[in-house]
C-alpha cells in the first residue's frame, strides 16, 4: 500500500520529509535556477575570498545595520525576546 506525501505548502508536510515526487523535485530545480542565474553563481565562484589577516584591515569597518522586519520581529515576541 502507497501513500502520497502530502503537498509542499501543506501544514502535515515537514521539512525533513524526503518522499517528494520526481515532479516537485524538478519543480524545485526549476525554481532554483529561476532565482539564482548561472552568471552571478559564476561569479561567486571564481571571485577572490576576503583576507581574514587583521593587518589587512587596518582601519575600522564599519558594520552595516541590521533590520529587523516584521516577521523576526512576530517570532522574537512569540519567543518573548522582544527585540525593540
Amino acid at each position: 500500500m502507497t501513500t502520497s506525501s502530502p503537498a509542499p505548502g501543506s501544514p502535515s508536510r515537514r521539512a525533513y520529509d524526503d518522499a517528494a515526487t520526481l515532479a516537485e523535485m524538478r519543480d524545485d530545480c526549476l525554481a532554483v535556477g529561476r532565482n539564482l542565474p548561472l552568471d552571478r553563481v559564476c561569479r561567486a565562484a571564481t571571485s577572490p575570498v576576503p583576507s581574514l589577516h587583521f593587518d589587512e584591515f587596518p582601519r575600522e569597518v564599519p558594520k552595516r545595520d541590521i533590520r529587523i522586519d516584521k516577521a523576526a520581529q512576530r517570532l522574537a515576541n512569540a519567543l518573548h525576546l522582544h527585540l525593540d
